[in-house]
């Protein structure tokens, strides 16, 4: 489809402030390993040739013989950006292209049957997506033999900067920059919902973004494919606190997409008014801020807490709704805003608006046409100047994603040795594999980084 853009739309490119983007990442300072390194010692190496297939590094697995320096641009040391309770994320150069990308390092994977499978469904997914809104796996690194393999290294794009730190920053923030980040926020969870799978950490921190505002999801540590037997539970250990549905506070052993949605509303909430929509110290605090907003929830919105939640609920005093108070958020929340922000956050789940619903909601649409006009990649303008449209402007997957692998494997061992031939279907043999150097000047402080201390990540559930 052949259309003009509008010209206050099709020639004005989005950005935010490159010193956003410049700046160290969560981590960048811990460990101290990378001021002063030297500029051919980078933490990846292309492997020497006629080695054959590489072997990372792993303390207890044979030394690969070491590699050739790969270059490294000084002004650019590898470092530490980010790190959560199950990886930890380096900036490193691809020695291959000299390309910034992401290295993830996920240490300790066969633990126990529940995070071996875990890890082994976010590499799967990583490897299964392909949406621009969404991160995907660039490239894998071999591991070595089976005997020797607890570690993954897997590499993605690196994104400059993330939401999180684009709120609490300085940065003006249009109402454009707000619906272009809402749209694709809803864009890249359609396509996740529509491959079945649920995010379940949905916050600003696993919200990359690039000095262009292009968005990406990221860490689907969490993640998982939906339940549609509602008999079946599921755990009450998933999203981060301050973005955590309502019916997961109450204790509610089946939940759906739509508990992504309430994350979203929250993140919406947050960029009118940057600052968290509600911030509590504890569970059930957060519980009470949600309805100083909403008001009292009927037994029927409560349809799908556990008895424990409603009993304290009901003992409570009753609550009017304040939802007029979000007209107060910020000078940006329009009736339209408004609109959208409450049909997000819906206490019961079964009112809360979809993502496909909210994609076709009004206050999206100015979002989508910036979007197409200027920053994604599906559409393209043409030597004449005529904006080319695609035909889906929200692409949905074509298959969903298959989990029926997790129940065949029944042990440690079955995971790793699935795990391990995977990865190796997984190679690119057009280009040169990677490998781990250990001669890299960060390479001490690479191999030592761990994953979140438990004091450091959100409170767990309330027992009710």
């Amino acid at each position: 489809m052949a259309v003009v853009g509008p010209s206050r739309h099709s020639r004005v490119s989005m950005s935010v402030s490159m010193s956003l983007m410049q700046g160290g990442g969560a981590g960048a300072t811990a460990g101290g390993g990378t001021t002063g390194a030297h500029p051919g010692q980078a933490v990846l190496a292309a492997a020497a040739s006629g080695q054959g297939p590489p072997n990372y590094y792993h303390p207890n697995g044979p030394a690969p013989p070491p590699p050739p320096p790969p270059t490294q641009d000084p002004a650019q040391p590898d470092r530490p950006i980010g790190y959560g309770a199950f990886g930890v994320v380096w900036a490193v150069t691809d020695p291959r292209d000299g390309r910034r990308v992401a290295l993830k390092k996920l240490p300790n994977v066969f633990q126990s049957l529940v995070s071996s499978k875990r890890v082994f469904r976010e590499l799967k997914m990583l490897c299964f997506f392909k949406h621009e809104n969404v991160l995907s796996a660039l490239d894998i690194l071999q591991p070595p033999h089976v005997d020797f393999f607890q570690e993954i290294y897997v590499i993605t794009e690196l994104l400059q900067s993330d939401l999180h730190k684009i709120i609490v920053s300085p940065q003006h923030l249009s109402v454009d920059h707000i619906k272009v980040f809402l749209y694709q926020i809803l864009r890249g969870l359609k396509y996740l919902h529509t491959a079945r799978i649920l995010h379940r950490d949905i916050k600003p921190g696993n919200l990359l973004v690039n000095s262009n505002c292009v968005l990406k999801i990221c860490d689907f540590g969490l993640a998982r494919v939906e339940e549609p037997d509602k008999n079946k539970h599921m755990t009450q250990e998933v999203v981060t606190q301050y973005y955590r549905a309502p019916e997961i506070l109450m204790g509610a052993r089946h939940y759906t997409a739509a508990v992504d949605v309430w994350s979203v509303g929250c993140i919406f909430g947050e960029l009118l008014r940057r600052r968290i929509l509600f911030q509590a110290q504890s569970p059930v605090q957060q519980l009470e801020l949600i309805t100083e907003l909403l008001g009292t929830p009927s037994l029927e919105d409560m349809k799908y807490a556990c008895e424990g939640a409603k009993t304290h609920m009901l003992r409570r005093a009753p609550k009017p709704s304040s939802i007029a108070a979000l007209y107060t958020l910020s000078t940006q929340a329009t009736h339209e805003a408004v609109h959208l922000l409450c049909a997000m956050l819906m206490f019961d789940p079964d009112k809360r608006i979809s993502v496909v619903d909210a994609l076709a909601h009004p206050y999206i649409d100015e979002g989508r046409l910036r979007y197409h006009s200027c920053m994604c990649t599906c559409c393209y303008t043409s030597n004449s100047g005529v904006r080319i449209y695609t035909t889906d402007f929200e692409p949905a997957t074509v298959n969903p994603f298959d989990d029926l692998w997790e129940r065949k494997l029944g042990t440690v061992q079955q995971v790793k040795e699935a795990m391990h031939t995977f990865i190796g279907e997984q190679l690119n043999s057009t280009r040169v594999p990677l490998c781990i150097n250990p001669q890299s000047a960060a390479f001490k402080s690479f191999a030592s980084s761990t994953v979140a201390h438990p004091s450091e990540l959100p409170p767990s559930p309330h027992q009710w």
